[in-house]
């Protein structure tokens, strides 16, 4: 992997230019994974890989995540994944930034996800992660049975577009294995560079296995959640609190959850004004639903944003899986860890 050692030029965000777009060649949905529809929020499960930026696109964000900037100050670490690069995007990459942001970037994994989607918060944009090897050791891989990049895991928000950064042509591997509702595991194939899939990750268990025949990984993820306000909004900050910096990371979470309670309040008020203005009863039952949904929806706010001094850096519990027998690995993992 060759990082940037300057800071890259900044070019402006073209999508006539840095967008090229093919629609996948098929979408499994929730049903086709054996899960019931009323899961997640979107009846879409997960994508083929399609083709999403030019290769000028992919280059510029590449020297702009490859920088010793955002390694200096944006690099984590934790028990299932050995190097990411976090929250960086605004200050650090603005091509980034700004291709995520883009109405028509948004326009196309909304259609493919199948409900109108906005990153989850900027701290979320342009998640990397990133795996390296050595010839010799990429060598040795491919006659070994190397663990995944990403182990497994649900993400902490509702979807995700998984880009790949890096040169695929000799890579063997690198695919993304699902657990379906009744335990069987599928892979879905990885994309190539400059191609993306799209996955309701919340919602499904996976990880990323880890590629074979090639010095790096990179893939790129950005987080993203429904743009309506009457929507569940179902994210956990699990598997990103211990990898993050705990102040822009609450901050981007308390912003957007208190904007959707604003909507939510604002809405209220004028359906109970509507309804008065019109002569019709009040609805108590109706407020007082709508009220404990609110106070629901503040108490799993406080539940996520733990105390600063109570979080582990780089520890990830097991809350974020489903399945008990994925857990049960992962609670031995963490038992050998503890004994090496």
């Amino acid at each position: 992997m060759k990082k940037a050692t300057l800071a890259p030029k900044h070019v402006s965000f073209d999508p006539s230019k840095h967008l090229a777009h093919t629609p996948p060649s098929k979408v499994h949905t929730m049903k086709e994974l054996g899960y019931p529809d009323s899961r997640g929020v979107s009846p879409i499960g997960v994508s083929e890989p399609f083709p999403l930026f030019s290769a000028e696109a992919i280059q510029l964000m590449r020297e702009e995540v490859l920088s010793d900037e955002v390694f200096s100050k944006h690099k984590y670490s934790s028990n299932i994944a050995q190097c990411q690069l976090r929250g960086y995007a605004a200050e650090c990459a603005p091509f980034v930034y700004d291709a995520w942001k883009s109405p028509e970037t948004l326009a196309i994994i909304s259609k493919i996800a199948g409900v109108e989607l906005v990153p989850a918060m900027d701290f979320e944009i342009g998640h990397v992660n990133v795996s390296t090897n050595s010839e010799e050791e990429k060598n040795k891989a491919l006659k070994e049975d190397e663990n995944p990049i990403v182990d497994w895991h649900t993400d902490s928000y509702p979807f995700v577009c998984v880009t790949m950064l890096s040169d695929c042509k000799d890579m063997v591997g690198g695919e993304t294995a699902l657990r379906k509702g009744n335990g069987e595991v599928v892979k879905v194939r990885g994309p190539q560079m400059g191609s993306a899939v799209i996955l309701q990750g919340r919602y499904i268990e996976h990880q990323a296995l880890r590629a074979l025949g090639t010095t790096e990984r990179i893939s790129m993820v950005t987080s993203f959640r429904p743009r309506a306000s009457a929507t569940k909004d179902d994210t956990v900050l699990t598997t990103v609190r211990p990898i993050s910096d705990l102040g822009g990371l609450y901050h981007g979470f308390a912003e957007y959850r208190f904007e959707i309670l604003e909507d939510r309040l604002r809405a209220a008020n004028k359906l109970m004004r509507d309804r008065e203005r019109s002569k019709r009863p009040f609805d108590t039952l109706a407020m007082k639903r709508f009220i404990r949904e609110q106070i629901e929806f503040l108490e799993h706010m406080d539940k996520e944003i733990v105390d600063d001094d109570k979080v582990i850096k780089g520890l990830l519990d097991d809350s974020h899986l489903i399945s008990e027998d994925l857990k049960l690995q992962q609670s031995r993992k963490r038992a050998f860890a503890a004994v090496d």
